[in-house]
């Protein structure tokens, strides 16, 4: 059975990690959104190929089944923040790993206007002044959820005036 504690990967590398047009692209992406290594990266890109490969299996069934499973994918991806209301299957196959990489928090928290680079909004939440709602996340790779985006908030520790003043 195996130990239930065991870290797994989450994440599968690129069939072929040496092609050039591969490795400019990642390491576009990894300036890009400040991603800390290209691990960052596959595991967006491993969620993508999950995503797509279930909506794949989606059209080749019919009936009651399909639709039920297929409700059930777009609500998810709906909830994650990943497609519009009214979406279809095939907005699930346009979906691109930037998608994944937007929900970030890291992301989340530059875009807002929070942090000046995305380095900057890394360093941020490692270091715990970031919230979403009243909840303080500390890791950069968060995904956040439809609805989150107005609650993050950033909380920096005010300096205290000199003894004596």
């Amino acid at each position: 059975m195996g130990d239930p504690k065991r870290q797994r990967k989450k994440y599968e590398t690129p069939r072929h990690p040496w092609r050039a047009e591969v490795l400019a692209e990642e390491l576009r992406l990894v300036g890009e959104y400040g991603l800390r290594n290209k691990r960052e990266l596959w595991r967006a890109a491993s969620k993508l190929r999950k995503y797509r490969s279930l909506a794949r299996s989606l059209f080749i069934m019919t009936g009651e089944r399909r639709r039920q499973e297929e409700a059930k994918l777009l609500g998810k991806l709906y909830r994650l923040g990943l497609l519009p209301e009214g979406a279809i299957l095939d907005d699930v196959l346009r979906l691109t790993v930037r998608d994944f990489l937007e929900r970030r928090l890291q992301t989340m928290v530059y875009r807002m206007g929070l942090a000046r680079t995305p380095y900057q909004a890394r360093q941020f939440i490692v270091h715990g002044h970031v919230y979403v709602g009243d909840r303080k996340v500390r890791s950069p790779g968060y995904h956040v959820m439809r609805g989150e985006e107005e609650q993050i908030r950033l909380a920096l520790p005010v300096k205290a005036e000199a003894a004596g003043s």
